[in-house]
């Protein structure tokens, strides 16, 4: 009796996830972020005030995750709009 050895190969892609950190600040209003969070990062209202809510009490908050290019191009957009975030790798 022979016995067959079957050896499967699994190729696993790893791609390195990046996020959108957004920080408090004292001069933009609560509806100006939300409507940044909606437009920039497709947020729904409720998901943006949440966010906003969490930023505010806590300082910092991870609002978006995803590729580099992709965080890249909607923090520099959140930045244009006089917010402050950052992107970084997790």
């Amino acid at each position: 009796m022979t016995k067959e050895l079957v050896q499967s190969n699994v190729v696993t892609t790893l791609t390195k996830t990046y996020s959108i950190i957004l920080f408090n600040d004292d001069h933009n209003s609560f509806p100006y972020v939300i409507k940044s969070l909606q437009e920039v990062c497709d947020h729904t209202a409720e998901q943006a005030e949440q966010c906003a809510w969490i930023v505010h009490y806590k300082g910092k908050y991870s609002i978006k995750s995803g590729e580099r290019d992709d965080m890249m191009t909607r923090c520099i957009a959140l930045v244009d709009r006089g917010l402050v975030a950052e992107v970084v790798l997790i």
